[in-house]
């Protein structure tokens, strides 16, 4: 028994390399090994040659497996060694440049769009608020004086959240627009007050302009002798800032809810070649929606609708995304495709500021 420890722990501390070392384990302690063979011979032993052999076999086969053990930490520790003094990474060299969107890194339109709006509304004023993506029944709806039989109301264009078994109280929704964030900010500030809101908002609806998820922004101003006219003079700057240019806007009776009066708002366009041109030409094209708020959502808001009054728009990112960089489908924002975002995206120093021009 001596003769085997003395000789596999020789093999064991000779080995080179952990094929080596595996061949000493399958010679040794494997199931043919000459350390396994001996612990056959126990069968044959006297119960007392048993109990004076068997440790010692046992202590032997520990011994050499926890020598082989030792050996492959070695031996992996040397390998890396080896490794590291022959591959080394200067970590002080600048980066290969890879492709534009890949080793620079490229902002998504989204996001650069919306920095240019809050650029453009933070020059006139305007604070930005956030709110919960999922929104109460009353927050999105009931508090912006949207009736029960409103078809935005309806499953087929929301998302409503499960509610527990036997719990009757109206679900959550992932909101429909960000005007519940005007309704929490009036409530936390009360009046005057100058916000815009942006953020992702969700309905059930999917084609060429329109996706599931999607951005909106909304703006809300409340003071003493807020009217129209400071609206379209706010959405005239705002246009021209944005597309770089004069751009004439037309504002048309519409109905919503939670302004009163209300306006949809046409901005100036060509249509050519497929084409659209913002600021040039004899054609229409409808942007946002806008008004007067309502004197119900400023109740709801808890501020007194006989003293304060305000105006409130409402306009898609992604939309005024596609029409200032030319983008056909706006289910391509959403893809995930990098051959997109190369093309249509932006170096992340390419920061929106008034002063470089957005």
């Amino acid at each position: 028994m001596e003769d085997l420890r003395a000789k596999y722990l020789t093999r064991v501390n000779e080995a080179g390399d952990e094929a080596a070392l595996e061949e000493v384990r399958l010679a040794a302690i494997g199931k043919k090994g000459e350390v396994a063979l001996e612990m056959r011979k126990l069968g044959q032993m006297t119960p007392e040659e048993r109990q004076t052999e068997g440790p010692r076999l046992n202590a032997l086969k520990d011994e050499i497996t926890s020598a082989i053990a030792a050996k492959k930490v070695a031996l992996e520790d040397a390998a890396l060694d080896a490794r590291l003094s022959e591959e080394w990474l200067d970590v002080t060299l600048p980066s290969r440049r890879g492709p534009r969107g890949v080793a620079d890194g490229t902002i998504h339109p989204v996001s650069q769009v919306w920095e240019e709006c809050t650029a453009i509304f933070a020059d006139m004023g305007f604070a930005v608020a956030e709110g919960p993506q999922v929104e109460s029944d009353w927050y999105n709806f009931d508090a912006l004086n949207i009736p029960d039989h409103h078809p935005a109301r309806g499953e087929m264009d929301t998302f409503y959240m499960h509610r527990a078994e036997g719990d009757d109280r109206p679900p959550h929704v992932l909101r429909t627009h960000t005007s519940p964030v005007q309704i929490r900010s009036m409530q936390a500030q009360g009046a005057p007050l100058r916000i815009i809101c942006p953020g992702r908002v969700y309905r059930a609806d999917y084609d060429q302009t329109h996706t599931p998820m999607f951005h909106q922004i909304e703006g809300l101003a409340i003071d003493k002798d807020i009217s129209m006219a400071n609206l379209k003079w706010v959405l005239e700057e705002f246009f021209s800032a944005y597309f770089g240019k004069s751009v004439k806007t037309r504002f048309r009776a519409s109905h919503f809810p939670f302004t009163e009066p209300s306006a949809e708002v046409d901005i100036q366009c060509s249509f050519e070649g497929g084409t659209v041109k913002v600021g040039e030409g004899d054609g229409w094209l409808e942007v946002l929606g806008s008004g007067m708020v309502h004197p119900k959502v400023l109740e709801a808001g808890g501020i007194d609708p006989s003293q304060w009054q305000g105006f409130a728009f409402g306009m898609g990112i992604d939309r005024i995304a596609m029409l200032k960089y030319g983008i056909p489908d706006l289910r391509a924002f959403f893809d995930s495709d990098l051959r997109w975002l190369r093309h249509y995206g932006f170096s992340a120093l390419q920061v929106p500021t008034l002063r470089a021009g957005v």
